[in-house]
């Protein structure tokens, strides 16, 4: 039977590091990236990243479509999947491929994106991985370390062994949480949306000990139409969603999995609604808890400084500011603001992302940097 201990063709060490080496005038090397499905909303994006990435110094990614398509089932260009992606003038355009690994070997690629189905990426990421490249994965595939918690994306795998053990080797994609193990992974599985706006807005009071658990947390979510995907649905088309306002997946959204895990909390101390907005991006969580012990606005608003010092895609309101989707909406920022309550214990943090960013394609290329050495930031800001 094939173990991933088989699979390790490459050490962590070995972590690819292009690092910009100011003042030696040497020119630091060009990671050769891929991405595997661009024809979705978050694809769209990682693609207008990557192209404009100065990292890869205008080296356009290799764009593939999914596997069993010919020629003739992908569309031709990215430009004419994405128009809005096109160049001024003549620029030629960019081809996308029909995926095959002797293509990704071929290009001599390294780092690949998946975004893909969760089915698809569950199957092809120990595939990528055995051939020593590392992948940046935009699925819920890999994302959850408990079997209990994954059971809701149904997925199957061809060798359960083999899956179970890359599963424990996957680091969650939340820099400002991992980005210590980011550095050197293998497998980095990109954090969900609705995840990322709560998790951030939770974990240094969480981390920090202050929140009364006994009492319970309460996330109020809502998101734009975008973050359902690009497939068109009978609750996601404009007749039902414009002028529209409605809650779902109540006790068993997917992404709940996530908060449970990466904020170490029992389901029964958290409980998240997710909602559908009329817009077509953006996330606004409205976080309800209450503080062991009565805090004073300054101390909150210290606690969250310490913690994301050094995150720069973090951005803190001073209270009693509070974050606006607008205001994020189309930028890799996460916005966070809070008031509290006069007794000093109850205390309302809100959370801001674009759904499609910061929960998605900007924050797989943040992971990207992380990966190569670059500053956080680097292109996209």
């Amino acid at each position: 039977m094939t173990t991933l201990a088989n699979l390790k063709t490459i050490e962590k060490a070995a972590a690819i590091n292009t690092s910009v080496k100011t003042g030696s005038g040497v020119k630091p090397r060009v990671p050769k990236v891929a991405i595997a499905g661009v024809s979705g909303y978050a694809g769209g994006e990682l693609a207008r990243l990557l192209l404009r990435h100065p990292g890869l110094e205008g080296t356009a990614p290799l764009f593939l479509g999914r596997a069993g398509e010919t020629a003739s089932d992908t569309v031709h260009t990215l430009e004419s999947l994405h128009p809005h992606l096109a160049a001024i003038g003549t620029v030629p355009t960019h081809p996308i491929e029909p995926f095959h690994w002797d293509r990704l070997a071929d290009a001599g690629i390294e780092i690949l994106f998946l975004a893909l189905p969760h089915e698809q990426s569950r199957e092809w990421a120990p595939e990528a991985i055995r051939r020593g490249i590392r992948v940046i994965d935009l699925s819920g595939a890999w994302r959850l370390k408990e079997d209990s918690n994954r059971a809701v994306y149904k997925l199957h795998d061809a060798d359960p062994d083999a899956a179970a053990e890359l599963q424990q080797e996957a680091v969650y994609g939340c820099p400002e949480l991992h980005r210590d193990e980011i550095r050197t992974a293998r497998l980095v599985a990109n954090p969900g949306c609705y995840s990322t706006s709560m998790i951030l807005a939770l974990a240094p009071l969480v981390r920090a000990g202050v929140v009364d658990l006994e009492t319970g947390i309460v996330c109020d979510a809502k998101s734009g139409v975008s973050g359902a995907g690009k497939a068109p649905t009978s609750k996601t088309h404009f007749m039902y969603a414009a002028d529209n306002l409605s809650a779902y997946s109540v006790f068993g959204h997917r992404h709940t999995g996530e908060l449970l895990e990466q904020l170490c909390l029992t389901s029964d101390q958290i409980q998240f609604t997710p909602h559908l907005l009329p817009i077509p991006r953006g996330i606004l969580a409205t976080i309800y808890l209450r503080l062991k012990q009565p805090a004073k606005p300054a101390e909150i608003q210290q606690l969250f400084r310490d913690f994301y010092a050094g995150s720069p895609l973090v951005r803190l309101h001073a209270t009693p500011q509070l974050p606006q989707i607008q205001h994020v909406v189309r930028t890799n920022f996460c916005d966070l603001g809070f008031a509290l309550g006069d007794d000093g214990k109850r205390l309302v943090v809100v959370s801001c992302l674009d759904n499609l960013l910061k929960g998605a394609a900007g924050q797989a290329v943040q992971n990207l940097n992380v990966m190569c050495g670059w500053n956080e930031e680097e292109g996209l800001l």
